[in-house]
């Protein structure tokens, strides 16, 4: 039965005057994701800076390195190299030995989602571990990648920020200052609670690390970072293999 056209009319605009859901720009949801790491990532990058103004280096140093190293761990360890005058090639191999996790993180990371040459070059240089903590998850599997660029940019954004605060603050503030460090054990403490909640029925994960962590403790007190870190990767080999071996049998 056809509709007057009236009627058609009618139907048509009482339709579009229902209001539509509106989903969150990517801007704000990358915000929104970010906000919690930010909260670590600020006051953090303020310890960085706070440590090369008071290594006696220029204020804009923590601004350049943060902007174009962004490299976490590594910066902090290459202010008391730059400030020993340590040897180039010393310099490149530390940079390769402290990074070179994030040769692994690209196995898995959603760059085929990013559009344009730019943007893929930039996610690829802005990925950090916070910013794969966060798109390694369940949620994160429908973002697009506009929202993962801008969570990494607002990533970068505050550790350069709370860089350049610290270098600028960093005379104003005693050099005995202590706990601003342990913003980045929290932050990843936080974020491995969220990846084991995310994955309940994968329980045998955090409890092999915590096994090999307790193993390291004991054994290797020394380089507990390092064998903990090896147990760890041996066990999810060793399980890897059991359970393709089973699989192939089933």
């Amino acid at each position: 039965m056809c509709l007057p056209p009236a009627a058609a009319d009618g139907q048509s605009s009482t339709a579009s005057a229902v209001p539509q859901p509106r989903t969150p720009s990517d801007t704000r949801a990358a915000f929104a994701d970010s906000a919690s790491v930010g909260l670590a990532f600020v006051p953090l990058g303020i310890a960085f800076g706070m440590l090369v103004a008071h290594a006696g280096v220029d204020w804009w140093w923590a601004t350049l390195s943060s902007a174009l190293i962004y490299g976490g761990s590594f910066e902090f360890l290459l202010i008391g190299m730059v400030t020993a005058a340590v040897p180039l090639a010393s310099v490149a191999v530390s940079a390769f030995l402290v990074n070179i996790r994030h040769v692994f993180y690209a196995l898995s990371f959603p760059l085929h989602r990013v559009k344009g040459p730019f943007g893929r070059a930039y996610s690829t240089f802005a990925l950090c571990d916070e910013a794969y903590a966060l798109t390694a998850g369940e949620q994160a599997r429908s973002w697009s990648g506009r929202r993962i660029r801008r969570l990494q940019l607002l990533l970068h954004l505050y550790w350069v920020g709370g860089a350049t605060a610290g270098a600028l603050l960093g005379s104003l503030v005693p050099a005995g200052v202590t706990g601003l460090d342990f913003a980045l054990t929290a932050l990843f403490t936080v974020l491995s609670l969220d990846a084991v909640r995310d994955r309940r029925d994968d329980l045998p994960t955090p409890l092999l690390a915590l096994l090999s962590a307790l193993t390291a403790r004991l054994l290797f007190p020394g380089s507990l970072l390092m064998a903990a870190f090896a147990l760890f990767t041996a066990g999810l080999l060793v399980r890897r293999l059991t359970t393709r071996g089973r699989v192939s049998h089933a």
